[in-house]
């Protein structure tokens, strides 16, 4: 794992700022963490494992030895039944250890020892059970730790006896010890193999990841193409996916970008030539009414290209917005940024003596998008209409709820646009001809562009309110997807 380069420069304040002293954070390897959560389980298992072997090794030991305990006992007391109160003198009954590590004893049903070893403690219930089964029990004799099995015998001249033997347990602590380490043993070996086969294994398992972080190297600067999610692992798929929606957005705003510095430098070398004739000739006049009409003129191709250049920058701002306004929209009632852009060009309304109506609920009409957006688009639609209707026209602009979308209107009665030039307005420098109007051919690009990104719908109509045959008008209609109101406050 490798620590990210400590910032210098420009950086140096930005990366200082995070706390003096601090050390760099140090980049994460996902081979480390992978073999991280496998080894460490693995590490914390193996003594639990040790654990329960051992366990499991001291029932395995303890079953044998308590058969071979109980069957002692059985042909113990089957000598007891046939000869009285004796034990076989092979045991030696004195009391002393008997060979083999038993202990025997013999005691009456009051509890007093009839022949054995004293030190065997009385059963847990020394009265006279009628099953005769033989039981089985842990004990300290002598300090040491032993098993003692013992049954209950009646013989005809006695009466009922307690029959004892008792083993030591060292043989099988012993035996079950034999069998962990001859568990455990093997396993010295067999963990380090395996975390060097999980090591190798793991190493073997991100070779996909090298190989796709080789071909994305070996790609040129311009190459944008979508990366083969085939020739990727399918854990990695949706990162993929995520790589290739970037070089995507990436393409897109630099195509944007491209297309409209060309457009710019198309559109303005035309208006910038013109500029400086004009100047040129103002140069050359003598006469100083003729000065003032060139710089008239000169004054009219700013305007005119200042126009133009707030309308390719509009464009360009809304076309690198890309989908922002419906990835983080705001909620934000649409009579705002209409009436905004409604007071802005209303002096050039009046100029030309124009009747301005704004029809709107009083409830808000509430949508979701960018208010900045959204003004320009109310701004370029009432630039339109103001622009290509005569003096002493009307233009209003209506705001409207419908069942699931809200409508903004602008209506002119102006000159319209012909049916079969409806769709090629839309495009970028498309100017209808005739009209008498020295226009960029922008405004309802730029309306399409910020309509597509709030999901909105652009029609265009004829204006059923114009009178004048010659003066068709036209209706831009704009249709918001709706989105709930605010919730109220708590109270």
């Amino acid at each position: 794992m490798g620590a990210t380069p400590v910032p210098t420069g420009a950086d140096a304040p930005a990366a200082a700022s995070s706390g003096a002293g601090s050390r760099p954070r140090r980049q994460r390897s996902l081979f480390g963490e992978i073999l991280d959560w496998m080894l460490v389980p693995l590490l914390l298992v193996w003594p639990l494992a040790i654990g329960i072997t051992f366990l499991v090794a001291q029932a395995i030991a303890t079953q044998p030895f308590d058969q071979g305990l109980q069957r002692r006992l059985g042909v113990i007391a089957a000598w007891v039944e046939s000869s009285g109160a004796t034990l076989p003198r092979a045991t030696g009954a004195t009391g002393g250890q008997p060979p083999g590590g038993l202990l025997m004893q013999l005691r009456a049903g009051d509890g007093r020892v009839v022949a054995g070893d004293p030190r065997l403690p009385d059963a847990p219930d020394a009265q006279w059970p009628r099953d005769g089964a033989a039981h089985l029990r842990d004990a300290e004799v002598g300090g040491q730790r032993m098993r003692i099995a013992w049954r209950w015998v009646r013989t005809p001249r006695t009466g009922p006896l307690l029959v004892q033997v008792a083993e030591g347990l060292q043989q099988r602590s012993e035996l079950a010890r034999n069998i962990v380490r001859g568990v455990i043993l093997p396993q010295f070996v067999i963990v380090p193999i395996s975390i060097l086969l999980v090591w190798f294994g793991l190493g073997q398992g991100i070779i996909p990841l090298d190989e796709l972080q080789a071909r994305i190297r070996r790609r040129r600067p311009d190459d944008l193409s979508p990366i083969d999610q085939r020739e990727a692992p399918e854990e990695i798929a949706p990162l993929v996916d995520s790589i290739n929606s970037l070089l995507g957005r990436l393409e897109h705003s630099i195509h944007t970008r491209k297309r409209f510095i060309a457009d710019a430098a198309h559109q303005l070398k035309t208006p910038l030539a013109g500029l400086r004739m004009q100047a040129e000739l103002a140069q050359r006049q003598t006469d100083p009414e003729e000065l003032r009409t060139s710089l008239r003129q000169i004054e009219v191709s700013v305007v005119r290209t200042t126009r133009l250049v707030n309308q390719l920058l509009a464009l360009a701002r809304a076309e690198n917005q890309g989908v922002l306004a419906q990835r983080s929209p705001v909620l934000l009632d649409l009579r705002q940024p209409v009436r905004d852009a409604l007071q802005e060009l209303a002096p050039m309304a009046l100029a030309k003596t124009l009747e301005l109506e704004f029809d709107a609920p009083e409830h808000a009409l509430w949508v979701r998008g960018n208010p900045m957006l959204l003004q320009e688009l109310a701004k370029n639609l009432l630039d339109n209409a103001i622009a290509y209707t005569p003096a002493g026209g009307h233009v209003a602009v209506r705001l409207r709820q419908l069942d699931e979308q809200v409508m903004l209107g602008v209506e002119d009665t102006g000159l319209g646009i012909a049916q079969p030039e409806r769709e090629l307005v839309f495009r970028p420098f498309y100017r209808v001809l005739g009209t008498g109007h020295d226009g960029s051919g922008l405004g309802l690009c730029i309306v399409q562009e910020i309509a597509r990104q709030h999901a909105a719908a652009v029609s265009l109509d004829d204006n059923p309110m114009s009178a004048d045959p010659a003066y068709p008008g036209l209706v831009v209609r704009v249709q918001f997807p709706d989105a709930p109101p605010p919730a109220a406050p708590a109270a």
